[in-house]
């Protein structure tokens, strides 16, 4: 077992950006860096309060990540102190969990030296997150998409856009079990497919870097904004004010609490503290993709 001292730093996430629900992420320039060292028993310690109430011990969910980790290739790595530092907001639609799947599977491959391919990391943290999205942007940095199944998984990787993001974060935090409850179980065929039209458009107009016509498909979303956003205070008003700011589209960040905005590059600074003053109930992060994922650092 390779001897700890290291850190890994990972990003946040956001996902779907509207219709690529469930297989489109975005790495953020928000970080987790996580401290790795040898210990007498598992600890982990935050150095932020908003994380203080996480578990500290095993349960904690970068310790079963790593321990699921070895435990599938037939290793047993010795308990480690884990210091987390961390700039990303928990429980707010930015992808903390998928943050702690991701550097879970880094301090597992670095301990147990067992060098993992980026295919064999996408896989485990899809499995362990069960869907793909915030996890690949994670492990890959920049925007990925994703068609993962029980059997399959195919991740396409694109450099972070050319963008500003404003990120509009309400004070209550949201668990994804509570949100998920809010969709209905089925689609109508109709509806489907102008969704599944929506996501390819944008998709599309993202990797030509048309922002336009992305924010505006971002906005078209039939798979979950609909039934989410009646739990945003002022949704569609704050929608209105991202248009006349100048923003390509605003959609919920994941699924939610948090908003995500996309404006023109070097403009974020700018829409966020006018979003902010119009909507004090919401704190803006003026943000920017980020191009690299997760890495450790020796």
């Amino acid at each position: 077992m390779t001897e700890a001292g290291f850190s890994v730093t990972v990003p946040a996430t956001t996902a779907n950006l509207g219709p690529g629900f469930d297989h489109l992420g975005l790495a953020l320039s928000l970080n987790m860096t996580i401290e790795v060292a040898s210990a007498e028993a598992w600890h982990v310690l935050y150095q932020d309060k908003e994380y203080a109430a996480l578990p500290m011990d095993e349960t904690n969910l970068i310790v079963q990540t790593i321990q699921h980790v070895a435990s599938t290739y037939d290793q047993i790595i010795t308990p480690q102190k884990l210091v987390v530092r961390s700039d990303i907001p928990l429980g707010k639609g930015l992808g903390s969990s998928a943050t702690a799947i991701a550097a879970g599977i880094e301090i597992a491959s670095e301990l147990a030296g067992l060098h993992l391919s980026p295919k064999d990391k996408l896989r485990i943290g899809s499995e362990l997150e069960g869907h793909a999205d915030n996890v690949t942007a994670a492990l890959l940095g920049g925007m990925t998409v994703s068609y993962f199944t029980e059997d399959e998984m195919e991740v396409l990787s694109f450099p972070a856009p050319p963008i500003g993001v404003v990120i509009l974060v309400p004070p209550v935090a949201l668990k994804t079990e509570a949100s998920r409850g809010l969709l209905p179980e089925h689609l109508t065929h109709k509806v489907a497919v102008r969704g599944s039209a929506a996501g390819s458009v944008m998709t599309a107009a993202i990797a030509q870097s048309d922002w336009v016509t992305a924010g505006r498909m971002m906005e078209r979303d039939l798979y979950h904004e609909p039934y989410r956003k009646v739990g945003f205070p002022n949704f569609d008003e704050i929608r209105m004010a991202c248009k006349e700011a100048g923003a390509y589209g605003m959609t919920i960040s994941g699924a939610g609490p948090s908003l995500f905005v996309a404006v023109p590059p070097e403009t974020e600074q700018q829409v966020a503290a006018s979003l902010e003053q119009r909507f004090p109930h919401y704190q803006a992060l003026a943000l920017q993709p980020a191009q690299n994922g997760a890495f450790i650092t020796k």
